[in-house]
């Protein structure tokens, strides 16, 4: 599926004609790959790579483009169980267009810094910066997910939280490990500003952009080390939490084995004294009530 888009008025406008100077694959079929890699001489392995979430950022420079991979955050949902996941996306930067290939249908022209685009040059910077915005908000949601599965592992006695809080956990480490993907290819970039021929408003934004990745880089840092720190502690909750129902249920037990010990004791098939005495059922109920309490008596005393 391809996309076209054209600068217009400082937007981004998605035209059918040749004027377009931004071209967003989707998912690229077979023919449309083989224009790519045959026409326009792009490097088949890198185009393989734009669509493989496992492959780390890079930047290459071609004899008539350069391209480049970054990684940005998939969107989130239900069915997702709590992973958070990560793509890959390709940026081919010519001298007279951008193509961009993507692995999925995703919005990636969104938010303020898209109102006003001058350039391609603009449009590349702009993506790495929302993709690190993307971030920001998924680290948000992965915090706020923590705190409530935190509040119901101090009342549960199973592991299907703490499950799910691992794969927060793995998921943070997912994240960590491409925003650092992420810093060195805008490094990359910065250091090779004249090959891109950036402005100095472009410079000045990527500065931004460094600023916005590293202080992305290092909340992802405090929430993984935080929820990795504190795992074995809430295991911990959970396995005390499962001791004291059993020691409850444990004297509930008790505090019904002694009544029925009494009744027992006196229904055995043997002569007892005063056996057809009218008040024998009421000194059994006594005895086996007075057992019981004497167990809920002893334990609350002890503040078990």
């Amino acid at each position: 599926m391809l996309k076209k888009l054209a600068i217009t008025n400082g937007r981004l406008v998605e035209v059918e004609n040749d004027e377009a100077v931004v071209y967003v694959y989707i998912a690229p079929d077979e023919s449309e790959r083989r224009y790519l890699v045959d026409v326009l001489k792009m490097d088949e392995h890198t185009l393989n790579s734009s669509l493989d979430p496992e492959e780390q950022s890079r930047l290459e420079f071609e004899p008539d483009h350069a391209a480049m991979i970054f990684k940005r955050p998939k969107h989130y949902s239900a069915e997702d169980n709590f992973l958070f996941k990560i793509a890959s996306t390709g940026i081919f930067i010519f001298q007279d267009k951008l193509i961009i290939v993507v692995t999925e249908d995703t919005p990636l022209f969104e938010g303020k810094p898209f109102l006003k685009v001058a350039s391609i040059q603009d449009v590349m910077l702009k993506l790495i910066y929302r993709a690190i915005v993307h971030f920001v908000e998924h680290l948000r949601g992965i915090n706020m997910m923590s705190d409530s599965l935190e509040h119901q592992i101090n009342q549960a006695m199973e592991n299907k939280l703490l499950l799910n809080l691992f794969t927060l956990e793995k998921s943070l480490v997912y994240y960590l490990n491409a925003i650092n993907s992420n810093a060195m290819l805008i490094e990359k970039i910065k250091n090779s500003a004249a090959k891109f021929r950036l402005t100095a408003d472009n410079l000045e934004f990527l500065d931004d952009v460094i600023i916005e990745n590293n202080q992305c880089r290092e909340q992802a840092s405090i929430y993984s080390q935080v929820l990795a720190g504190l795992m074995d502690a809430r295991a911990s909750i959970v396995s005390n939490n499962l001791n004291v129902r059993m020691k409850t249920l444990t004297l509930v037990t008790i505090s019904i084995m002694l009544p029925t010990f009494v009744v027992s004791l006196f229904s055995m098939n043997v002569p007892i004294p005063h056996q057809h005495a009218e008040w024998m059922f009421a000194l059994i109920t006594s005895l086996a009530g007075f057992s019981a309490a004497t167990v809920i008596f002893f334990w609350w005393n002890k503040k078990w």
